[in-house]
């Protein structure tokens, strides 16, 4: 349990990370007003996937509900990214895919 446990925190913080990628590739393009839902989602996705990990640390027994909300988010996020054509963008949308998966699987 405490080897799927630790997938399941690693996890969030790869989306966390691709999130804080996006977001710099975002801030340095010339066309940022058109980044703004994409900044706006993965800024959201990052700081909720922080939190998830610490939730699924120290509350494993009712992460269900609580990994409801972040799949939601996470998918959000994907599709947002996946949009755009910044590598940051869609390596930020397979993550969160992925992400979303992995809360999916932890809310069943």
């Amino acid at each position: 349990m405490i080897g799927h446990m630790n997938y399941y925190i690693e996890s969030c913080y790869r989306c966390a990370t691709a999130c804080d990628n996006c977001i710099s590739a975002c801030l340095e393009t010339p066309a940022q007003e058109d980044m703004h839902e994409c900044l706006r989602l993965a800024a959201q996705c990052a700081a909720l996937c922080r939190l998830s990990a610490q939730y699924i640390a120290i509350n494993k027994e009712s992460a269900a509900q609580f990994c409801k909300i972040c799949a939601d988010l996470c998918r959000a996020c994907a599709a947002e990214c996946g949009k755009h054509a910044l590598v940051a963008c869609r390596h930020c949308a397979d993550v969160c895919g992925q992400c979303a998966a992995v809360f999916d699987f932890i809310a069943e």
